[in-house]
């Protein structure tokens, strides 16, 4: 009995070992979650306690991409292997002007970026190409104060900005009470399309806070 038992674990050990070295295959998803983050909102909760270049004084940056996701219809993949050289520095350096810094974007490809299939520069193309697709409302860089609004009305900002997407392709998500990201779902090759049930989770609040641009 014993023996049939240690048989039955190492046999599991086994495939789960077999299972793991596999991992997800690079490439194989079905479209991109692009998540957009309100620097100010990021740089209050966490980023200027971290003293991240991200929030400097002189720098006055909006909507950022926090990154461009490689989707399941259900899940998603990452740390995916891939045969695909490192970033150099001088490559995620030049993705700073819209993602805040460049350590975020070689986090972002190492945790996402490896899944798409792509090389470090065909993967940082694709994303500033997303980026430049989607109109960031240009409403909330004139506050000058800080509110509090629904975050209904952050997403209400994007469908009209945006008359090529609908309510269930943009999710607005919250943290620690404050609007967090605008996430958009797009096809590989950049349209708009419906989201899967893991991200279309809206933030519910109605005195979400929103930070000013400097």
């Amino acid at each position: 009995m014993l023996l049939r038992v240690v048989l039955g674990f190492l046999l599991f050990v086994i495939v789960a070992s077999i299972a793991a070295a596999k991992g997800e295959r690079a490439g194989e998803f079905d479209y991109y979650v692009m998540a957009l983050s309100w620097s100010p909102n990021w740089c209050a909760l966490e980023g200027e306690a971290k003293g991240s270049p991200q929030c400097d004084t002189d720098e006055d940056h909006g909507w950022v991409l926090h990154g461009l996701w490689p989707q399941y219809h259900r899940g998603w993949p990452s740390f995916c292997p891939t045969p695909e050289p490192q970033p150099q520095r001088s490559l995620t350096n030049t993705m700073a002007d819209i993602m805040g810094t460049s350590g975020l974007a070689w986090y972002q490809w190492k945790k996402h970026g490896v899944c798409s299939g792509l090389s470090a520069r065909a993967y940082y193309d694709l994303s500033r190409k997303a980026y430049e697709s989607v109109v960031r409302p240009p409403v909330f860089r004139k506050l000058n104060k800080t509110i509090t609004l629904p975050a209904s009305v952050v997403e209400d900002a994007f469908l009209k900005a945006n008359p090529s997407l609908s309510r269930d392709m943009i999710t607005i998500t919250c943290r620690a009470g404050h609007i967090q990201e605008a996430r958009i779902c797009l096809s590989k090759d950049l349209s708009p399309v419906p989201c899967g049930r893991d991200v279309s989770r809206d933030c519910s609040l109605s005195d979400a806070v929103f930070e000013p641009v400097n």
